[in-house]
């Protein structure tokens, strides 16, 4: 326990000044756009897009690289998704986030109200708050997918629209309802929240949470992947045996809710 407390002490004064000269440079002339209650529908919007362009990429060149091929998990459903079918779905989510999603968040964010410290977190601070958001976003999604798959009217209404992917891909990750989509955003927004994140933890968390949840959908069993290094999430296999069983892994990221619920499928 004490070598820990030293070598997390020798990282945080390695890091705590770089740590302080970032959020410097962010606040200095930014915090008017950093205020905005636009801000974080239209950063999740586009950290999804950006994220999603190697699996473009990927798609593009499934065709033609049978090495590309081999990593997809369902090998033999056929081509990857056509950039038609990407194009579609890019328009659809567009549409969603700028009719329902934005506005929502807006007011959510309103009702906020996020202030800016003048000091930046700690490494450890930001460690601690970055992977508590991620425990309790990933108990809260896990209650609420489980519960629009029992309840029918739930699934009918809110879920359904996302199961028509039974093979996802990574765009496909926010192409839900409308409902859906401001229900996860609000979600993660309120897991920062009941934290108590700095905001620096704050935007770590939601763009890795963006990025797990694009890898999650992108079909692929890659080799470099989160959870080949983390044998704790379940990653893309995981959530596509849901999406072709339908009854099983509810859990975003992690595997322990449906362990303990019984609802794991390897």
């Amino acid at each position: 326990s004490a070598h820990l407390e030293k070598v997390m002490f020798g990282c945080d004064m390695v890091c705590a000044p770089v740590l302080q000269r970032l959020w410097e440079h962010v606040r200095n002339g930014q915090e008017e756009i950093l205020l905005s209650p636009y801000l974080p529908a239209f950063c999740a919007l586009l950290t999804h897009v950006l994220f999603c362009a190697p699996f473009l990429v990927l798609d593009a060149l499934g065709s033609v690289c049978q090495q590309v091929r081999s990593w997809r998990i369902a090998a033999g459903s056929g081509s990857p998704p056509s950039i038609r079918r990407w194009f579609y779905c890019f328009w659809r989510v567009l549409y969603k986030y700028l009719t329902i999603v934005l506005p929502a968040t807006a007011l959510f964010q309103t009702l906020r109200s996020p202030t800016f410290p003048a000091l930046a977190p700690s490494c450890w601070q930001l460690f601690v708050e970055v992977f508590a958001c991620f425990l309790l976003f990933d108990m809260l999604f896990f209650i609420w997918h489980f519960s629009m798959h029992r309840v029918p009217w739930l699934y009918r209404n809110i879920h359904q629209l996302h199961h028509q992917h039974h093979t996802p891909f990574a765009l496909a990750a926010q192409d839900a309802s409308s409902a859906e989509l401001l229900s996860l955003l609000l979600l993660a927004l309120s897991s920062a929240w009941v934290v108590g994140c700095h905001p620096l933890s704050e935007v770590l968390f939601h763009l890795l949470n963006s990025w797990m949840a694009v890898e999650d959908h992108c079909g692929y069993n890659l080799p470099w992947a989160l959870h080949r290094l983390l044998p704790f999430l379940g990653g893309a296999p995981f959530h596509q045996a849901h999406h072709s069983l339908y009854s099983s892994n509810y859990a975003p990221y992690f595997t322990h809710w449906d362990h303990l619920f019984g609802t794991y499928h390897a």
